[in-house]
């Protein structure tokens, strides 16, 4: 297996590292400052991945009518590679593009991807993720969350636990029980849920360093229409064993970071004359 990388994957590899030089909020590979308030940084990540997917650097490997490039695996590792080389900005919108996006090519309708996919790359439209409640977390089969049948839908009632950036999302994908009777792992349905509509309330979880990233959400008579359920009814168990084995992927961005603050703890060793210490030579070496 040849790993080198093609002619044209280089020049691609140039072109972005080249637009990156000229559109970074800061300088090339220096440390980056972004916002502190988490409001005001959810709100510069939508502008950085705007300006990246109006230069079609985002989801490059979507097919092309969809807003990708219609590029391959290698393509999106080059795109994470050089992200994580420049230090640029995390993707705010980085759960639509792992998660949601690769659901709906496996199980979406034609109609639920072009609503849907488009305002994923441009960050106009944020996800997250309504999976786990407080009872049910290492055994997510386990939920009690509850979709009803009504004319035109479903309703749902029931509380999610630790859903990221719920307070910012305009969409979630969501398991929910649509057969009470049937066995826990055959009763439950994948939906997408409005986050903005009456019935959801998000209720930020205080962590240590005072911020509110993780959220409980309650779900309150909440309306889903029939063509927010992805996949057939009752499937949603294999539906999100699609979306949990990307979440499970290997991020090549993060390989590449976690490279990068090694050779940064290195770097501050020695600055610090620490290098000959045996404690700090053994912890670098952990």
């Amino acid at each position: 297996m040849n790993l080198n990388p093609t002619s044209e994957q280089e020049a691609f590899a140039d072109g972005l590292r080249k637009w990156l030089r000229e559109h970074l909020p800061w300088a090339y590979g220096s440390t980056p400052f972004v916002p502190a308030d988490l409001k005001e940084r959810v709100a510069f990540g939508r502008k950085w991945q705007s300006e990246l997917a109006e230069a079609r650097y985002v989801g490059v490997a979507w097919p092309e009518e969809y807003g990708g490039r219609g590029l391959g695996p290698v393509e999106h590792f080059i795109v994470q590679q050089e992200l994580a080389n420049a230090r640029a900005p995390e993707l705010v919108g980085r759960l639509g593009l792992n998660l949601v996006g690769p659901t709906l090519f496996s199980h979406g309708t034609p109609a639920q991807r072009e609503r849907w996919l488009a305002p994923i790359l441009s960050g106009d439209e944020l996800w997250c993720q309504l999976f786990s409640e407080p009872d049910a977390g290492s055994d997510l089969a386990s939920l009690r969350t509850a979709a009803r049948r009504v004319n035109g839908g479903w309703v749902l009632d029931g509380q999610k636990v630790w859903t990221s950036n719920a307070q910012f999302a305009d969409w979630a994908i969501c398991l929910a029980r649509t057969d009470m009777q049937a066995p826990k792992h055959a009763g439950l349905s994948f939906f997408v849920v409005d986050m903005r509509q009456p019935g959801v309330e998000c209720r930020p979880l205080r962590q240590m360093t005072g911020e509110s990233e993780f959220n409980e959400v309650f779900l309150s008579e909440v309306f889903v229409p029939d063509d927010q359920l992805i996949g057939d009814e009752h499937a949603g168990w294999r539906i999100a064993a699609t979306t949990l084995g990307y979440e499970r992927g290997v991020n090549p961005r993060q390989q590449v970071i976690h490279t990068q603050l090694l050779s940064d703890l290195w770097r501050l060793a020695k600055g610090e004359g620490k290098l000959d210490d045996p404690e700090t030579a053994r912890n670098l070496a952990q």
